[in-house]
């Protein structure tokens, strides 16, 4: 049996680096695509905390660069692409609008427009996102709630979401998108939420800080583990038809609630140290989301295998060791 190619946008984030592991675990040769700055000394990091790096083949290009995509298509001739590469922070999307369209909306169609022109029999997965529901219409989000965005990402994801329906309907593409509620590790950017907390409580524990500012404390998520969501993305590429599925564990609980597990972890009390920093406030918050993974447990046999305990547990005792190492991610 020949072996496949998957070509993964995105792929030195959070989310690429696991479905490396993952894909390259099951016989796959994994190609990446590596948006060049000024950090390119450091930007495989997460492959290699994750050990991959060695085993992954980079390739310079830009989801704004439609030429450069057809030619990295070329070269690669995937059997899968996974294009899980946007600008991903929802706070920076209000102060980067043009940018965050630009690559996360507009930045889909390139690689959808591509995939068509070169290489039109690969199975697409795209990135969409739980925040594509943002005010939410129903209290459990399945694939049927209407969407009601509130920020520039969740608007950008959203155009990106449909631009994949359209490319499977227009012209037969097997396209997948998969409509991810959020999802962590001890490999989640420093920026996001989650992993300000068990970096803070790290550090506390650890005497190197008092205090942990954080935004809104009762803001709502379906917390599950990166780890797990990858698995979901390959299962929508074997299926026999595309479709989008709600990727979710199906529990939710507020940040104020993932500060409690997160300090408990290492026997500390979170009211004695968090304290509310309007700085991370949001203009428009998404106040709930709930996922119904119920479509994905039917048709993928997918089921978040770890528990939100058992994440938060992961990620802290990650940061504590970082920080004794002195290492940064």
């Amino acid at each position: 049996m020949a072996v496949k190619h998957a070509l993964i946008t995105g792929i030195t984030g959070q989310d690429g680096a696991y479905l490396s592991k993952f894909l390259i675990e099951k016989g796959y040769e994994v190609h990446g695509l590596l948006r060049r700055s000024a950090s390119a000394d450091v930007v495989d990091t997460r492959l290699k905390w994750i050990g991959v790096a060695e085993n992954v083949t980079l390739h310079d290009g830009n989801l704004t660069d439609l030429s450069g995509l057809i030619r990295i298509l070329e070269t690669v001739e995937p059997t899968e692409i996974y294009n899980l590469a946007a600008q991903s922070f929802v706070k920076s999307s209000w102060q980067q609008p043009y940018l965050t369209g630009l690559v996360t909306g507009l930045g889909v169609t390139n690689m959808l427009e591509a995939t068509r022109l070169t290489c039109p029999q690969a199975r697409f997965y795209q990135a969409s996102s739980s925040e594509m529901f943002g005010l939410i219409q129903e209290p459990e989000q399945s694939e049927s709630t209407p969407f009601y965005p509130r920020s520039p990402y969740g608007a950008a994801k959203l155009y990106g979401h449909w631009m994949t329906v359209n490319y499977r309907e227009s012209f037969g593409l097997h396209a997948s998108s998969g409509i991810l509620f959020n999802h962590e590790s001890p490999l989640r950017g420093i920026e996001f939420v989650t992993r300000k907390i068990t970096d803070g409580v790290a550090r506390i524990k650890l005497d190197l800080q008092k205090t942990l500012p954080l935004g809104n404390l009762d803001a709502k998520r379906d917390w599950g583990h990166a780890r797990d969501y990858v698995k979901a993305m390959w299962l929508m590429l074997q299926q026999d038809e595309p479709d989008d599925y709600v990727i979710a564990t199906g529990r939710t609980v507020s940040v104020r609630d993932f500060c409690t597990l997160a300090f408990s972890h290492v026997g500390l009390n979170a009211e004695d140290h968090v304290v509310l920093d309007e700085r991370y406030l949001r203009p428009a918050e998404v106040n709930v989301l709930l996922g119904d993974p119920t479509k994905a447990r039917k048709k993928l046999d997918w089921v978040a295998e770890t528990t939100l305990e058992e994440l938060i547990a992961e990620m802290v005792d990650a940061d504590l060791d970082r920080l004794r190492h002195h290492e940064h991610l």
